[in-house]
């Protein structure tokens, strides 16, 4: 699974005109499910969400992380994500899993995310999103937990 992870001071997302998710500070999350990734993936990709350290100490430095500073979670599923784009210059979403595995392992990350943190928003699979943010650092990660080959 991949998740590419921005630090915001507020985020939200619009679906037909209605705000369906926002949070004010905290990690605006972009998440991907790709053909191989199992739930063990969706909670190893949780596991280390929820603890990378991107937020600042008293001195300044990355220290702290989400559950560190309490902050907002707001988790987009974004398909995209998985985009071959080594040749040409259409992207083969190939290496995405289908559809009902994408929702199927969106839902059980956002399931485990509100078991585990207090603030979860999430945007809404297959919609047309219209998703806003502001980034604060700018700061921004790429996360990838790998498939397993059999």
């Amino acid at each position: 699974m991949i998740a590419l992870l921005q630090r915001v001071s507020h985020a939200n997302v619009v679906v037909d005109g209605q705000t369906i998710g926002a949070i004010n500070a905290g990690l605006m999350v972009l998440v991907c499910a790709e053909r191989e990734d199992t739930e063990a993936d969706a909670a190893a990709l949780l596991k280390k969400l929820l603890s990378y350290r991107v937020f600042g100490d008293d001195a300044g430095k990355m220290n702290r992380s989400i559950t560190d500073v309490q902050g907002g979670l707001l988790l987009v599923p974004q398909f995209t994500l998985a985009a071959d784009t080594q040749s040409g210059t259409r992207p083969s979403f190939t290496p995405a899993a289908p559809p009902e595995l994408g929702k199927q392992l969106f839902d059980h990350f956002v399931t485990l995310a509100r078991q585990q943190h207090p603030t979860v928003e999430t945007g809404q699979f297959g919609a047309d999103m219209k998703v806003s943010l502001t980034n604060d650092g700018p700061v921004t990660f790429w996360l990838q937990t790998k498939a397993k080959t059999k």
